[in-house]
């Protein structure tokens, strides 16, 4: 029996459990992998899911908040099917518009206990472009959390290994006590994606980053800044 095999039987075991199950993508279980390892729900009241379409990171979220006194928001670019749930609400939209990120802040009464991001770009194929991309959106949702999550929050994020997130990593530990780079089973084996879980932002943090988004990628006219960009600028400029 051929690993192979192994490796392609479990990605269609997970398949099939969701479908079998009601949850709308294989990646829930990832998250619920998650919650069984860290314990990100545990008294959590407030959530945002970054990427959350087509809704199964809501589905699972919305098993641990409570109905009546919390609120799970999912925000994407694409349209989320209402999942009937009293503690859900779903935005179609860009977190990168500043339009998108203030309407988030009005929603929430003080912080969030949980960010969630799942984000992930179109991929074009070129891998160093589609690897930048995808951490481009990390650090978005890094920088978010420095004005939506609570002090002993749970940041958890989606990124593809490559070059780039070694760099990330040592961002994300420049922002938080506790930094945990965690694959989930139901993850595929051949994916170069993990999850990056941080707990606890640091006193006095601050976000130690490289000018990233002063990159230039060939597909993008040199006189535009790449969406997100504006997150990162002095006030100064």
């Amino acid at each position: 029996m051929s690993n192979r095999w192994i490796h392609e039987r479990k990605d269609e075991h997970f398949y099939n459990k969701a479908k079998e199950e009601g949850y709308r993508s294989r990646a829930s279980y990832k998250l619920e992998q998650i919650q069984e390892k860290f314990g990100i729900f545990d008294n959590a009241k407030y959530v945002i899911d970054l990427g959350a379409a087509p809704g199964g990171w809501l589905q699972i979220a919305s098993e641990y908040v409570e109905d009546q006194n919390g609120l799970i928001v999912g925000v994407d670019l694409d349209s989320i099917e209402p999942l009937f749930k009293d503690n859900v609400v779903t935005i179609e939209g860009d977190i990168r518009d500043s339009e998108v990120q203030e309407e988030l802040l009005t929603l929430f009464d003080g912080k969030v206990d949980v960010i969630l991001s799942d984000m992930a770009p179109d991929v074009i194929g070129e891998w160093d472009v589609d690897q930048y991309r995808q951490i481009h959106l990390a650090r978005i949702a890094l920088k978010l959390c420095e004005k939506l999550l609570q002090k002993n929050g749970w940041f958890v994020v989606k990124i593809f290994q490559g070059r780039e997130h070694v760099k990330f990593i040592k961002e994300v530990k420049s922002v938080f006590n506790n930094v945990k780079n965690y694959k989930p089973k139901a993850s595929r084996k051949k994916s170069a994606e993990r999850y990056i879980v941080a707990h606890q932002l640091k006193k006095d943090h601050k976000l130690v980053t490289e000018p990233y988004y002063k990159k230039r990628l060939d597909d993008e006219e040199n006189d535009n800044y790449i969406p997100g960009d504006q997150l990162f600028w002095d006030k100064k400029e």
